[in-house]
């Protein structure tokens, strides 16, 4: 045995090491640093204040994170999927607008929507002014009205402007269904929606809802603008106004526990199922024509979402906008939308070229265990801002000290007062976003592509520049687009990292509505919004394509 491991070991040290795999391991340890960083810090000593969290206030973080959680999901759902059928199984008029204007929800942030729907809901906006004149009410003890300060009216704002992940698959999901699926539940007089559409969707279904809940887990603006206390703000809470690094962390691994018991339970139940294929040659599927009430009902499952999630918040913007001077108010923060577009478009470019390396280094260049590595490396999305902006800080902080010891006690915090913290969070988070992009790229090339390149006499460097990255071009765009659109939306990583006297339009929109001021807020958010179209036209451009 041990004459075995000399010769494996003596085997090892001859074998030249492989600058490409060292630098994907080296960089995912980087990344992974504030994720192991939160772990680490969840052990320590928070001197006794869990313990009173846990007495207080944890219970009532829990329980409306939950029916916050729920709620969303459950509206979601039904907004996604029922628009996702309609369009997919019906032929109507207006339906080819209609099915990508259904994605424009997801160009608006969660906490831009909750600002707009207070200043359109509450007593002295245009809605409830035009009952009282209408029906001549004089107080509120003449009627009731909805509260949307509340744990409802959060679940219908996440819900409007989330809804387009769960609407964006399924619609995928029915849209590569096999017709003669749906033929076979004809002659049987059985539903094609419920014995058919829906059980082969559920897999994606549920790949969008995890990606709703990821983010309802991690919103902060909408949360702390409704006063609703959930996991996120009393992470906030804990931190900043409690000064307690080890509580929050701590309350952070409970809310990552909510996310791995979501996946875990839907790994689980899609392990017990199996559905293949056999037929090649898929004949079209025949699109159903309503009667003219059917074509009343798809209208109205089609805009209700769109109403709630685009038109009203878009039209209080404007509306607020109108009655402003636009010049002034441009010019008063184009610093900020300076600072915005080169953060945003650094990091975009940042985020992509290392999820190129790591993923055409792993697939064309590594071993099985590096490939794992990356995979594992691109899960920051599953925490929430405020989570990761903990890990960075707590590593960050680490890396200070290390450099102070050898470098000298003037570079202490060189790293952790800098902006490069705040890019770092934004690597972490939004990593996945570009890992994903990259990845589905990667897997629609050719198998032997390298290998043919290889024969041919390019290097591997060559054949990464000349053939591999001209081939990823699309793949390489679109993640940039949409990683440039999250770092422009993203408020509580940039609100907690940034550097003093440094804003985005994320959070001026925030300190000012928050402070009731929603006119001063209305063109940055109306800005991030016109920001996030862009993705949207191509996501929909890329749904046409599955037919």
């Amino acid at each position: 045995m041990v004459a075995t491991f000399l010769s494996n070991f003596a085997r090892a040290q001859r074998q030249p090491v492989d600058r490409w795999s060292v630098g994907v391991i080296l960089l995912c340890g980087l990344i992974l640093g504030p994720v192991l960083a939160v772990l680490v810090a969840a052990f320590g000593d928070s001197g006794g204040l869990w313990s009173h969290l846990y007495d207080t206030v944890l219970g009532r973080y829990i329980s409306n994170t939950l029916i916050l959680m729920a709620g969303v999901g459950v509206v979601a759902i039904g907004f996604g999927v029922s628009s996702a059928w309609v369009v997919s199984r019906y032929d109507f008029a207006g339906r080819r607008i209609l099915e990508w204007m259904l994605l424009l929800p997801a160009a608006i942030p969660a906490y831009i929507i909750a600002y707009s729907y207070t200043e359109f809901f509450e007593y002295a906006g245009p809605l409830q002014s035009a009952l009282r004149h209408l029906f001549d009410w004089q107080s509120p003890r003449d009627y009731w009205f909805p509260e949307i300060r509340s744990l409802g009216g959060a679940i219908l704002v996440m819900a409007s402007v989330l809804y387009p992940y769960i609407y964006m698959v399924t619609r995928i999901a029915f849209r590569l269904t096999p017709a003669s699926l749906f033929e076979i539940a004809l002659v049987h007089n059985r539903s094609q929606f419920w014995q058919v559409g829906l059980p082969l969707a559920r897999p994606a279904i549920m790949a969008g809802l995890a990606l709703v809940m990821m983010e309802v887990m991690s919103d902060f603006g909408t949360v702390e603008f409704f006063a609703i206390e959930t996991i996120t703000l009393g992470i906030f809470n804990v931190w900043l106004g409690m000064n307690n690094l080890v509580a929050a962390a701590q309350i952070s691994i409970v809310g990552f526990g909510f996310i791995l018991a979501l996946l875990g339970l839907e790994l689980y139940a899609r392990s017990r199922q199996q559905y293949v294929s056999s037929s090649r040659n898929q004949t079209p599927l025949a699109m159903l024509v309503p009667t003219k009430a059917g074509i009343l009902a798809c209208w109205a499952v089609c805009v209700i979402p769109l109403l709630f999630g685009f038109f009203i918040p878009v039209g209080v913007l404007l509306g607020l906008v109108a009655t402003n001077d636009l010049l002034a108010d441009f010019l008063a923060i184009r610093g900020i939308v300076g600072n915005t577009l080169i953060v945003a478009a650094i990091a975009a470019v940042v985020i992509m070229v290392l999820s190129a390396f790591i993923v055409v280094t792993a697939t064309f260049r590594a071993g099985s265990k590096t490939r794992k590595m990356a995979l594992f490396a691109s899960t920051g999305y599953a925490f929430p801002g405020t989570i990761l902006a903990i890990g960075v800080l707590i590593f960050t902080g680490q890396l200070d000290r290390a450099i102070a010891a050898v470098f000298g006690a003037q570079f202490q915090g060189i790293l952790i007062t800098s902006i490069g913290v705040l890019f770092l969070a934004y690597i972490v988070r939004f990593q996945a976003v570009g890992y994903g992009a990259m990845i589905s790229g990667v897997r629609r090339l050719p198998a032997n592509m390298m290998n043919a390149s290889r024969v041919l006499g390019q290097g591997y460097m060559d054949s990464i520049r000349r053939v591999i990255m001209p081939l990823l071009k699309s793949s390489f765009l679109a993640g940039m687009m949409l990683v440039f659109v999250d770092v422009m939306k993203e408020l509580p990583m940039t609100l907690l990292l940034r550097p003093f006297n440094f804003d985005t339009l994320a959070t001026y929109t925030y300190q000012f509505a928050k402070d009731e001021m929603l006119e001063m807020a209305a063109l940055p958010a109306l800005m991030i919004v016109l920001s996030g179209l862009v993705p949207v036209i191509l996501m929909s451009a890329m749904l046409r394509r599955y037919r």
